[in-house]
């Protein structure tokens, strides 16, 4: 059994598989697999792999089940110590494996570490050095369109993103996989969230490095299916991991927040799109899917307070 599954989600991005496969070939690290979930790709993605990578363990799916979904199904089928995700338009250094294994295992309670993600169009750029979450609502990329030599300290971070992210397994046990609810978007947000409620940690590991095209299933950067599933995954998001207080302490911000992103993308086009993604997900916010408040978390809870005032965007230190 090998230590290490690396996990590729994929939807139609024959594109770039054969990249990013290409470069886990090179890793220095070799006690690991690859599995590759194809989400009822139509480009012939899963009968490529079968071709010309035949090393890579293929789940082909019949059909889209988002990225939550498909990433599922892939942690299902591995028995590993440790689970990398990555995502299908990657490149990853040689030693990527490597520092992610040597990462998490550093941070004994650490729930997730996140890579060094570098704009594939422009070396010279940081596409993410973890992911920061704001008491306005709003979730983003530390670091995004900085110098690729900032941001070279190991240390916390409020979650890591899934495009290149290491999780220990037996802590997936205790806070429940991907939530399938949220399709694609602010997925690994929430579950670095409800980590962190149960008192685990999120790392950035600089050392560990990918580079990431972006937008590489959805197509752009700012697109109506993105803002809308965005928007909808936010809310829900809020409803199921703040507790009442939490939400009512928070709400003048969160209002301001939700308020300006609406003007923003009203600016783009995509007014209705936010607001309809706002809208639904109030419609999926079921009680049955709130994480249950418990005592024993409060200072948990009283930590992540602190983290939401430190994302907001002008507080967030940069070395």
């Amino acid at each position: 059994m090998p230590e290490v599954s690396v996990i590729i989600p994929n939807y139609n991005g024959i594109q770039y598989l054969k990249r990013v496969l290409e470069s886990l070939r090179l890793q220095t690290f070799t006690d690991f697999e690859t599995i590759l979930v194809d989400n009822g790709s139509t480009d012939g993605s899963a009968e490529f792999v079968e071709k010309e990578f035949p090393e890579v363990r293929l789940i082909a799916l019949p059909e889209n089940t988002g990225f939550a979904c498909g990433v599922n199904v892939g942690i299902r089928s591995c028995s590993s110590k440790f689970v990398i995700l990555l995502n299908n338009d990657t490149e990853a250094d040689p030693c990527f494996v490597k520092e992610m294994v040597e990462g998490i295992r550093r941070h004994p309670g650490a729930f997730s570490c996140q890579a060094r993600m570098i704009q594939f169009s422009d070396r010279t750029k940081l596409d993410g050095a973890g992911d920061c979450y704001s008491i306005l609502g709003w979730a983003y990329a530390r670091g995004k369109d900085s110098p690729a030599g900032a941001f070279l300290q190991e240390e916390q971070v409020f979650s890591a993103c899934a495009g290149a992210a290491v999780y220990r397994r037996k802590l997936l046990k205790k806070t429940g996989v991907f939530d399938e609810e949220h399709f694609a978007y602010l997925e690994d947000l929430d579950i670095g969230y409800r980590a962190r409620i149960l008192g685990y940690e999120n790392w950035y590991l600089p050392k560990a490095v990918v580079c990431h095209v972006g937008s590489g299933t959805s197509g752009s950067r700012y697109n109506q299916f993105k803002i809308r599933y965005s928007s909808r995954n936010n809310i829900y998001m809020i409803y199921k991991n703040m507790p009442l207080p939490q939400i009512i302490l928070n709400l003048p911000f969160l209002a301001a927040g939700f308020a300006v992103k609406l003007l923003y993308f009203t600016a783009k086009g995509f007014g209705k799109e936010y607001l309809a993604g706002i809208k639904n997900g109030f419609e999926i916010s079921k009680p049955e899917k709130k994480v249950k408040y418990r005592r024993r978390n409060l200072k948990n809870y009283l930590q992540i307070q602190k983290m939401l005032f430190q994302g907001t965007p002008g507080a967030v230190h940069r070395k």
